[in-house]
């Protein structure tokens, strides 16, 4: 595997500036293994691309791939943005869209198999292989995975967010959580959103960790300057425009306030950066660690998240976090304890909580980090993807009962003799 450590290059942030810094390093490839494939799983994938959500997937099937399972990843490239899209694009001051290029993604460097489609299209049977497990990512794949024959696998849906969003069809998207497919989360509150809202009891909880030796820092004390750290997205469940304003008032009653932020987009003139951001386009991911380090404190404005990855990585850095009540921040953030915790859309109290992180003595922030990184500290992506097996094995099992649609030829444990024959002899 070709891999490469990049210098980060901040950006002072200047609207007219739309320079990159370097693209991101590859993630590990898998080690390479002399057993006999266990399960043959496939994953059905929107676009790919650099957010947290294909992050996740290729993780678990880098996972899977180390733990003896055949494991590709499918999905279809960019769509073509029609004329609406491209006069908004331009209205928003962001310019004339062209037709897409391939975009950077976690895919790349990471020796997991990726068959991309000829165009933007439904997946079909002829895209995939007959296997024992198939796997839906995103509410528009459950659509497709739903509509392919019964030989690609077991049906699963590997659902990290509540997919029910105004930019999107919402009844089709929550017709999907209806859909006889074995369903995995990544949080508590998303279980029991599938058995309250969708009368689903049997679901799979497989949460989301951290690499410790990508995400880690020394035990430190505070930085000479104030220190703010946050991520830039203008996907508007993220509430950066929350961030800002609370950001603002900051800045008001700490002038020397030092701001960080990453993201994989340039900013755009509506959800412009204070003057004097460090901006950082889609940083090398074994230098984001460096970034988290830097700060003081974690902001993450969200109004709704399935999981917050970025928040779990910034404590696994020693740094406190100061969020919304939403996803895996409202579990774990003890307010006074790791961070401070605050009701979704209320900056003046996101404001309030990042002034009195950084009034803290040094000591006094010292014990909040200590706390932050030992929240982080617990579970693995190994154990997570013990799990995430565990959870594909009882697809299989509910698929031979026809609790779920799908048929698994997967002999598994503690199956009668009779079965694992007959599945053997299939395979």
């Amino acid at each position: 595997m070709n891999s490469h450590r990049a210098r980060l290059a901040p950006m002072l942030y200047d609207p007219t500036n739309h320079g990159a810094a370097a693209t991101h390093a590859s993630l590990v490839a898998p080690a390479a293994s002399v057993r006999v494939p266990k399960m043959r799983i496939t994953f059905i994938s929107p676009t790919v691309n650099m957010g947290g959500g294909t992050r996740v997937v290729v993780i678990y099937a880098q996972q899977l791939m180390r733990m003896g399972h055949s494991v590709r990843i499918i999905s279809p490239p960019p769509r073509v943005p029609q004329l609406p899209q491209r006069v908004r694009a331009w209205l928003r001051g962001t310019g004339w869209s062209g037709d897409p290029s391939a975009p950077k993604s976690y895919l790349e460097g990471s020796g997991v198999s990726h068959h991309v489609l000829d165009r933007w299209r439904p997946v079909v049977n002829d895209d995939v292989p007959d296997g024992d497990v198939v796997i839906a990512t995103w509410w528009e794949t459950a659509e497709w995975v739903s509509a392919l024959d019964p030989n690609k696998g077991a049906k699963a849906y590997f659902i990290q967010h509540h997919e029910v969003f105004s930019y999107l069809p919402v009844a089709r998207c929550q017709a999907t959580y209806r859909l006889p497919l074995h369903k995995i989360v990544v949080a508590r509150w998303l279980k029991q959103l599938m058995s309250i809202q969708y009368a689903d009891n049997v679901v799979d909880v497989v949460p989301n960790s951290v690499d410790r030796t990508q995400f880690f820092s020394a035990v430190r004390g505070k930085q000479s300057a104030p220190t703010v750290g946050f991520l830039y997205s203008t996907v508007p469940f993220k509430g950066l425009d929350v961030s800002l304003a609370a950001l603002r008032i900051v800045r008001e009653n700490l002038p020397n306030l030092r701001m960080i932020c990453f993201g994989s987009e340039t900013p755009r003139p509506d959800l412009a950066l204070p003057n004097g951001t460090q901006f950082f386009l889609s940083p090398p991911q074994d230098e984001i660690r460096n970034l988290y380090s830097c700060c003081d404190v974690w902001l993450t404005a969200s109004r709704s998240e399935g999981f917050n990855l970025p928040a779990l990585e910034a404590m696994a850095c020693r740094t406190p976090l100061v969020a919304t009540r939403t996803g895996w921040p409202e579990e774990a953030v003890k307010s006074g304890a790791n961070g401070v915790l605050v009701n979704v859309d209320d900056w003046i109290g996101l404001a309030q909580g990042l002034q009195w992180v950084l009034s803290r003595s040094d000591q006094d922030w010292r014990n909040l980090s200590s706390n932050a990184y030992a929240t982080s500290a617990l579970g693995s992506w190994e154990a997570s993807a013990e799990m995430f097996e565990k959870a594909l094995e009882h697809a299989c099992r509910r698929s031979a009962c026809s609790e779920i649609a799908g048929k698994c030829a997967y002999p598994l444990p503690g199956d009668p003799p009779a079965r694992a024959a007959e599945t053997k002899t299939k395979r």
